[in-house]
């Protein structure tokens, strides 16, 4: 009887695996922190959209010089931080594309070690499987030398 299956690079796969399921959860949580970059990009946009429809002036309307110097002020702000809304979600994107590199990487290194593995155990199956029939071919040849001893 043979022994069975034993691939020797089994604990490697085994961590390569894990290194690829760290990388899955990493990239999850960069495609959670991105949506919520969009989120707050959308949001200072529709601030800064508001802002925009406050800070003109009504027709018949007068405003002050310090009236239109903090409107001015005021939008300014807005517009401030929706480009730093917009500079945080593009850092953010650049995560999400470096993480599914290393995702990529990762499932790239641990599927060449499952070939090889599918591969060494084609090879032992196809080797044990040949003992076998070796093994049974002999067996058939002393059974059928017994018979023609005993005639």
């Amino acid at each position: 009887m043979t022994r069975p299956f034993q691939f020797r690079l089994e604990r490697v796969r085994a961590l390569r695996q894990r290194v690829e399921d760290s990388a899955k959860e990493e990239f999850a949580a960069s495609l959670s922190h991105r949506l919520k970059g969009e989120a707050m990009l959308r949001a200072a946009s529709e601030q800064l959209d508001r802002a925009r429809r406050e800070c003109r002036p009504d027709n018949g309307t007068t405003a002050t010089g310090p009236q239109l110097q903090a409107l001015q002020a005021y939008l300014e702000r807005v517009e401030r931080a929706r480009s730093a809304a917009a500079e945080d979600l593009s850092r953010r994107e650049q995560e999400v594309r470096r993480r599914r590199e290393r995702l990529v990487e990762a499932a790239r290194e641990r599927q060449a070690l499952d070939r090889l593995r599918e591969r060494r155990e084609a090879d032992y199956l196809l080797d044990a499987s040949r003992s076998e029939s070796a093994a049974l071919d002999e067996m058939a040849i002393a059974m059928q030398h017994r018979r023609e001893g005993l005639r």
